[in-house]
């Protein structure tokens, strides 16, 4: 089996911006990437509400992804590829950074999982960065440009490109296929989700079909 490990937040969790709720299994982007890869790999959900890069929230606790990534590695592997898909929540002005330095932070993550000895025969797995979609206006509270800085996320795409380059990592630009809803501002409805998955999926079977980066 070719092991994937899908690394992110609440829009690989699979937060419903309608709702709040979460999803079901077949709606889910790493659901229906799975389902478009067949047989052959298996695709584990890493996602969580409010995970970070790298950061410690003083409003919520546990939510950095660096504190949680060598045992989230450990747990699941030997693991062929590791999709990290993260900074959406960096973009909270309480974190003050920029697009820059919340790729940058991304940056860190990467290179731990090339640094582990997470894949097979103790190497390091693949890792393909994701560039997660710009942030929209919302008239909802709770995810208002006040909480949200949606203009330095128009700068995920640019900055996480160089840095899959720095990294030597494979690259996907979300916002190439998909838009975030604006319903709420940050979140994937039903039909990016599939749209994603697809594309996700075509991505992998490149991946797995050319080796590691």
């Amino acid at each position: 089996m070719y092991r994937i490990l899908c690394f992110g937040d609440s829009n690989t969790w699979g937060y419903d911006p309608q709702t709040g709720n979460r999803f079901d299994h077949h709606t889910r982007w790493p659901r229906h990437m799975a389902t478009r890869l067949g047989t052959g790999f298996e695709v584990i959900e890493e996602g969580m509400n409010g995970r970070t890069t790298v950061w410690e929230d003083v409003v919520e606790d546990h939510m950095s992804g660096l504190a949680y990534l060598i045992p989230c590695l450990r747990s699941h592997k030997p693991l062929d590829l590791v999709l990290i898909m993260l900074g959406t929540n960096d973009a909270k002005d309480r974190f003050n950074v920029t697009a820059f330095e919340i790729a940058k932070s991304v940056g860190r993550l990467v290179r731990v999982t090339q640094a582990s000895a997470s894949g097979v025969n103790q190497a390091a797995p693949a890792v393909l960065l994701i560039a997660p979609p710009p942030l929209v206006e919302s008239s909802i509270s709770r995810f208002s440009p006040r909480i949200f800085g949606v203009e330095k996320s128009r700068g995920f795409a640019r900055c996480y490109a160089d840095m899959a380059t720095e990294c030597g990592c494979h690259f996907f630009d979300a916002s190439s296929v998909i838009t975030t809803s604006p319903v709420d501002g940050v979140h994937f409805n039903a039909e990016t989700h599939r749209t994603l998955g697809t594309a996700l999926a075509a991505q992998v079977q490149r991946i797995h079909s050319t080796g590691p980066y």
